[in-house]
């Protein structure tokens, strides 16, 4: 095991050598744990939380897992779960496209409705339509995530898009030219910037992708203070390489 020289950094925090050794103390003597209830753990006694109150776990996993690959720690195997995996999920329609015909402008199907996906089959099938329809596919993102499911009632209630918003990464080169920031004022509202991070709407209805990003930006806000006790200030979309902003003081 490597000793420790310097301090680390993660999502914004510092490590210092104290905290690094007691997170040694906590792997070596809690083998038996899972790597999740390892970070767990670890948020316990560090206290780091979300402004919510919840432990960012999904955040300390990864930290755990960088120190494993500096040689700082050594983590339990990953176990093999069908439950566990969700960077393929299965496909939710089996090949049916009921959107697919469809077409026109937007007034012939509104009004919208956009869902936060809350419960596991509707997050199924968010992951599924990413997974086979976004040219990104779906991968489990990093940090504080939110996720909905867009319909229209008429001719039927189905599904039409899909939209996630989720942590802005520590550094994104292409992210910070843009915005504009210092190491200094990106560790103090680096929380505050969230990115859309998946974009998919599914049927050729003129407008649609407009009507959406207004609806889902309207209450993102109060969302996103909800479940991580944060107030978003921007919004980031990437597009061609570049970034565009969601206003989020006007939505």
């Amino acid at each position: 095991m490597n000793t420790i020289k310097s301090h680390f950094q993660s999502c914004g925090r510092d490590f210092n050598q104290e905290e690094l050794s007691l997170i040694q103390e906590i792997v070596a003597d809690c083998s038996n744990l899972t790597r999740t209830e390892l970070a767990g753990t670890v948020c316990e006694l560090l206290d780091w939380k979300r402004p919510s109150g919840r432990l960012k776990k999904h955040e300390c996993r990864g930290f755990l897992e960088n120190l494993e690959a500096a040689g700082i720690i050594s983590l339990p195997e990953k176990k093999n779960s069908i439950k566990g995996k969700n960077t393929k999920p299965t496909k939710p329609l089996n090949g049916a496209q009921p959107w697919s015909k469809l077409s026109d402008n937007i007034e012939d199907f509104t009004p919208i409705d956009v869902e936060l996906v809350g419960n596991p089959k509707p997050g199924k099938l968010f992951q599924g339509l990413i997974q086979e329809y976004h040219y990104l596919g779906y991968s489990m993102p990093y940090g504080a995530r939110l996720q909905y499911l867009a319909y229209i009632n008429k001719p039927s209630r189905q599904v039409v898009g899909c939209i996630q918003f989720s942590s802005l990464a520590w550094r994104m080169k292409v992210g910070d030219r843009w915005i504009g920031w210092d190491d200094t004022t990106r560790s103090q509202n680096l929380q505050h910037v969230v990115n859309n991070s998946r974009f998919l709407v599914l049927p050729k209805i003129r407008n649609l992708s407009s009507m959406l990003l207004s609806i889902v930006l309207k209450r993102l806000r109060s969302d996103w203070q909800l479940h991580y006790g944060l107030e978003p200030w921007l919004v980031l979309r990437p597009r061609n390489r570049g970034y565009v902003s969601g206003n989020l003081s006007s939505a």
